[in-house]
């Protein structure tokens, strides 16, 4: 049966949301079928290094979806 595991993080945190989904993945034992996500529209932010690229914007969220099949074996 196809499951989803959810991640979601900030855009300027998008280094520790990789190790995240990496980690899952390695201690889950799953098989991956697809992996989709999204990036809200950025928002005017309050200083002018919000943003991921020092712009006057803050940072936006970001959503990772998983796909997968779980491999192990029930008892």
């Amino acid at each position: 049966m196809q499951q989803i595991k959810i991640f979601k993080n900030i855009e300027s945190e998008i280094d520790e949301l990789e190790r995240e989904v990496n980690s899952w993945i390695a201690e889950s034992r799953v098989t991956i079928v697809n992996i989709f996500g999204n990036i809200a529209p950025q928002t005017p932010g309050v200083s002018p290094s919000s943003g991921l690229g020092g712009g006057a914007f803050a940072p936006s969220d970001v959503m990772l979806v998983v796909l997968y099949i779980s491999t192990q074996k029930k008892t």
